[in-house]
């Protein structure tokens, strides 16, 4: 367990890195300029992390968490059963904060899936001691109840989430091919044939 002065001294390292990586670009922030407005010293942040491109993978690992975290939140207030349903309502979800929040979807460019298997979110999920709670869970305990016929269903969340990562990256930022809302239905009918196929 974290005491309150650690977790308070990581979380302005992380606060101030995310401010200063949307704002200046992580090549163009140095670690000096972290600690200086995180108000800790430069040992302190070699404590937590190795460098700044580490300290940019666990955020982009926690955003990404938080995101799928957020739109469970919100699934458990719909009474939706079926899996195909609720794995798109979660996604709809995550594309509708990233469309609200275009500094985040740069920020995270296409690595969403850290935040469902990343070893950072593996840790959050230790900690906590919160395992069931989950969209991977979800997904898995969806394939068993419904007893659908997947070779591996690890992979087939993977390829889901990495299908709306890469591609509503560019639909939503750029409009290409399509803009997101035109986009949306041809990407949910390729993840319920993932799903049902």
């Amino acid at each position: 367990m974290k005491n309150n002065e650690t977790e308070n001294k990581e979380s302005r390292l992380l606060n101030t890195a995310f401010k200063l990586f949307t704002e200046k670009g992580i090549k163009d922030t140095s670690i000096q300029e972290i600690v200086d407005n995180a108000d800790v010293g430069k040992g302190t942040f070699y404590l937590y992390f190795k460098d700044k491109y580490e300290i940019r993978d666990i955020l982009i690992a926690k955003k990404s968490h938080k995101l799928f975290y957020d739109a469970l939140t919100n699934l458990r207030k719909d009474n939706i059963n079926n899996l195909t349903d609720q794995i798109i309502f979660i996604v709809n979800y995550v594309i509708n904060e990233l469309k609200k929040n275009p500094i985040l979807l740069k920020f995270i460019s296409k690595n969403l899936s850290w935040g469902i298997y990343s070893q950072t979110v593996k840790k959050i999920y230790e900690e906590t001691e919160n395992k069931e709670d989950g969209i991977y869970n979800l997904f898995l305990k969806g394939i068993k109840e419904n007893n659908i016929k997947l070779k591996n269903p690890d992979v087939t969340l993977f390829m889901i989430i990495e299908l709306v990562s890469s591609t509503c990256f560019n639909s939503i930022l750029y409009n290409e091919p399509l803009p997101i809302e035109e986009y949306k239905p041809y990407l949910y009918e390729t993840i319920r044939k993932l799903i049902t196929e």
